[in-house]
């Protein structure tokens, strides 16, 4: 960074995506100067660094959409970074399992969407699924060879590590208070004094919302509705229950993909997550709680529109929060040898769901942009897996602003 403060982009938000930003910029422009800034200590402290660790193939995404097309592209290049940085990973496969006859429809769907996007998936019935997976429970499952699980924050350490080798300044433990465009750049305001850059690009994830309405005139009104996703852990004695990932059939009007099983890199099995509304945007517990936060989403118009249209499921996912036989119940349905006494409390992750005013989830990958900036305002799963290259859509259009 320049003397004073100034670089020619500027990027709130040191998660997978703003850092695999970072990284596409430096590729695309060497000859720039890049800032990224973050009010946590370290990188990936949010989405990036609380997540499942789950390498998504892309069958469950809208055919044509961002989330479906990226997914794809990402998966390869996130493989093939891994190798070259020796980031932890596994292309271990997942199976997909209806287990009520009224799911096979929904399944059908499924694997129709998977052939849409490009994803192979095979269909397995009876001793096929139970040789994949010998304790699942279902009528038919659909194997998906592709998935694969990975050391997230392994990934984040060295994407940082990329930025850190060009010179590139990682402005951690600043917290943005202020943006100002002017005509010829950005200034930013933080914690530890300004950054004057010629764009900006806002990754900040659970807080990207917040970080758009500091600038008069950028114009949305989407919103983050924060979900957290608690998650039980299988002991070690019992993780042979598990082979590798085993998945229950989506709700198609839920964009939550219901409690699962995911065998991780460090060998353990997690179940879960749920997705019950957060009391704070970084609530990673039932007793972290945020007035602010809770204020802002109780006197939303959008939280109670939302509230009409998924009441009974979110009931559902509250009773199974608040009590671990009602999640262990759904855990049986997919593998009915699980006991309570087989799993142990993990940790939670808080997921940034993009919310409209009139209560829609936002489904894909969605930005905003003025003429000196760049906000990524809706990138949840698979945004994990399709870092590297949504971080090349981004510095497509922060670079183009530079000139």
């Amino acid at each position: 960074m320049n003397g004073d403060g100034a670089v020619d982009v500027a990027i709130v938000g040191a998660g997978i995506v703003g850092l695999a930003t970072a990284r596409a910029i430096m590729l695309e422009r060497p000859d720039l100067e890049i800032a990224v800034v973050d009010k946590e200590p370290e990188v990936g402290r949010h989405q990036s660094g609380h997540n499942s660790g789950v390498i998504h193939a892309g069958l469950y995404y809208k055919p044509g959409s961002l989330k479906a097309r990226l997914t794809l592209e990402g998966r390869a290049e996130l493989i093939d970074y891994c190798v070259e940085r020796g980031i932890a990973h596994e292309v271990c496969g997942k199976v997909v399992v209806a287990t009520v006859p009224d799911e096979l429809p929904a399944l059908d769907v499924l694997a129709e969407r998977s052939a849409a996007n490009g994803v192979s998936a095979t269909r397995l019935v009876g001793a096929a699924l139970r040789e994949y997976e010998p304790h699942v429970a279902g009528l038919a499952g659909l194997h998906v060879p592709s998935t694969g699980i990975i050391d997230y924050p392994g990934v984040c350490d060295a994407l940082a590590d990329d930025i850190r080798s060009k010179g590139h300044d990682l402005r951690l433990g600043s917290c943005v208070t202020g943006i100002v465009e002017e005509r010829d750049g950005v200034v930013v305001a933080t914690s530890t004094g300004p950054v004057r850059a010629r764009v900006l690009v806002n990754c900040a994830g659970l807080q990207s919302d917040r970080i758009a309405k500091l600038t008069d005139g950028v114009g949305t009104d989407v919103r983050i509705m924060p979900f957290r996703g608690e998650y039980y852990e299988l002991k070690a004695d019992r993780r042979d229950l598990v082979r590798n990932l085993i998945y229950p059939v989506p709700d198609p009007a839920f964009p939550f993909l219901g409690v699962h099983y995911t065998r991780m890199i460090d060998g353990g099995v997690e179940a879960g997550p749920n997705a019950v509304p957060a009391l704070a945007r970084e609530g990673y517990r039932w007793r972290t709680v945020d007035l602010g936060d809770l204020a802002e989403i109780g006197g939303s118009r959008s939280t109670w529109v939302l509230a009409r249209k998924y009441w009974k499921t979110q009931l559902g996912e509250f009773y199974r929060s608040a009590s671990k036989r009602a999640f262990v119940s759904a855990l049986q349905r997919l593998v009915p040898d699980v006991t309570p006494s087989d799993l142990v409390r993990s940790g939670a992750g808080v997921r940034a769901q993009a919310i409209s005013p009139d209560g829609v989830l936002l489904d894909d990958f969605a930005f905003h942009e003025t003429a000196r900036q760049v906000h990524v305002l809706n990138a949840p799963s698979p945004a994990a897996t399709a870092c590297l290259p949504i971080g090349r859509l981004v510095a497509s259009k922060a670079v183009e602003r530079v000139g």
